[in-house]
């Protein structure tokens, strides 16, 4: 799913001769991301294997659908999981995914560095920079074009005539593909700017870009 980027807690130093390591994850949101890295990649599979019919072999039996419906409730549930567990740090990130400035427009000039592993002359950004908070924010509308879709799909199905249902596949596959296309970026930095330890020990280098 979707990458949750909050502020850095106060800085921990990891032991090192020259790499400091701060904090930037507590186990709760390390959590919550890998139950919906995990609950996305359940419905990606199950659903390509109910769409390309060289898979249709893993849908047979029903056993794909029913894998595809737990993977569901895990990935719509989190949201709210998050907002229980932390409310304020939410709200926060929702505010700032979709708030731009100055500084912002500035930083997408210089995008494409950025996008080949360059962090030079990059201006000033808060705790999200403006690739971050896009990301985040196109993820948000497609896990509600998804999620909407799918329950839709789910629980109304019998209630939509053939260009309704039409109309909602398409909607459900579109937002999934975006959400597809996002994940691919977001593992793509993750791994060119080493940021895999922030979600795995929970911490990352001290002079790690903003988010990774």
């Amino acid at each position: 799913m979707t990458s949750v980027t909050l502020a850095p807690t106060a800085p921990e130093t990891a032991a090192g001769p020259e790499t400091h390591l701060v904090r930037r994850y507590v186990p709760a949101q390390q959590v919550i991301h890998w139950i919906g890295v995990i609950s996305f990649f359940l419905l990606l599979l199950t659903g390509v294997a109910l769409l390309f019919p060289p898979l249709s072999f893993l849908a047979k039996g029903g056993t794909s659908g029913v894998i595809h419906r737990i993977g569901a409730i895990a990935f719509i549930l989190l949201p709210a999981l998050y907002l229980l567990r932390m409310p304020r740090k939410a709200l926060e990130l929702v505010r700032e995914s979709f708030t731009y400035g100055r500084e912002e427009l500035a930083w997408f000039k210089h995008m494409p560095g950025y996008f080949l592993g360059s962090t030079r002359n990059l201006p000033p950004q808060g705790r999200l920079n403006a690739g971050q908070k896009l990301h985040h924010a196109a993820t948000f509308l497609m896990f509600n074009t998804v999620t909407l879709s799918g329950l839709i799909m789910w629980f109304g199905k019998g209630q939509l005539g053939p260009e309704g249902l039409s109309a909602v596949v398409i909607v459900h596959d579109i937002s999934m593909l975006g959400l597809s296309v996002a994940m691919i970026g977001h593992v793509y930095f993750t791994f060119l700017y080493g940021a895999l330890s922030g979600m795995v020990t929970g911490k990352v280098s001290e002079d790690a870009p903003n988010g990774t």
